[in-house]
């Protein structure tokens, strides 16, 4: 009977024993899961915080890239242009990297570009990759100075247009250098910025009045849009004209050399008749859709190939 007692308290204390031993267990799981609660929402919080930042620390892996220059350009050197001072539009692979305004100064053969930003987020930049900046000696930074709005201005050296330009840009708030990729636009340029002509015309491929068609591309914007071709071309008094059938009716509006034309819509399609500055070079228009919550003007070129052009 005493052998029974005795065996029963023992398992008794077992029992409390592991009972303990599984609530500690638990205590100290629950513990761990809190505390990585707790950093997880810490992490979260600061990533959150520097997103929403002028200049995250995150975005070297996050920021959104863009596209810069065209297929097929070919490098535009100071000799190809008229000296003076041009407003010149600029693509940056960088989002976070916003050019409110570039104007290009050409002198004596050589050029330099004045890279306005509205913001206050960058103390320097430096052209060059990210690496060769970290390395580089203070002297070599390209600080700002501030213009009668209050944007920043930074003065910097160009080698050529329609290039692809490493550029690091050293954050305000981190004191991080950040790349990017550049290309300052010759076809953004009035045509009077150049010292020969940089297209052909109707004249110079010996066209006659008549009806003809050619090969288009469309480039620029998010790269959904598209326009028909080839298309109608149509040479009056040495002059030509294009009909550009875009793939949706969502375009109200195209802007060719400050002059504006409206659309007539047929089967779906924004339908324009605008003139062809040249053939053989990307003609810049400005194009306003309405497929956004509000009306947006978009920049394009189209590039009218003359080897294609047909009776």
């Amino acid at each position: 009977m005493k052998k029974t007692i005795i065996a029963v308290s023992l398992l008794a204390a077992l029992a409390l024993t592991s009972c303990g031993s599984s609530t500690s267990s638990s205590s100290s799981e629950k513990t761990a899961q809190t505390t990585a609660a707790q950093t997880s929402a810490e992490t979260t919080e600061g990533t959150t915080a520097e997103t929403t930042s002028a200049e995250p620390s995150t975005e070297h892996e996050t920021a959104p890239q863009n596209e810069v220059g065209y297929e097929g350009m070919k490098a535009v050197s100071a000799d190809a242009l008229k000296d003076g001072k041009y407003h010149i539009s600029v693509d940056s692979s960088s989002s976070m990297f916003k050019i409110a305004d570039c104007i290009l100064y050409v002198e004596n053969g050589s050029m330099s570009a004045d890279i306005i930003i509205a913001s206050k987020s960058y103390d320097a930049l430096f052209m060059g990759t990210e690496d060769e900046a970290k390395g580089a000696p203070d002297s070599e930074r390209i600080t700002y100075t501030s213009n009668e709005s209050g944007q920043s201005v930074f003065r910097v050296p160009l080698e050529a247009l329609d290039k692809e330009i490493q550029c690091a840009a050293l954050s305000a708030k981190k004191q991080e250098w950040y790349g990017r990729t550049l290309v300052f636009r010759a076809d953004s340029l009035p045509d009077d910025a150049f010292a020969e002509s940089r297209y052909k015309t109707a004249a110079d491929l010996g066209l006659e009045d008549g009806e003809y068609t050619v090969e288009v591309k469309l480039e620029g914007g998010s790269g959904r849009a598209s326009v028909q071709s080839p298309a109608e071309l149509t040479i009056k008094d040495g002059n030509a004209l294009a009909k550009i059938v875009w793939s949706s009716d969502k375009y109200d509006k195209i802007v060719v050399q400050e002059k504006e034309y409206a659309p007539d819509i047929k089967d779906g399609h924004s339908v324009f008749e605008i003139p062809v500055t040249g053939f053989d070079f990307n003609m810049p228009v400005s194009a306003e859709t309405t497929a956004m919550s509000e009306p947006h003007m978009i920049d394009y070129t189209l590039f009218f190939d003359s080897s294609t052009v047909k009776k």
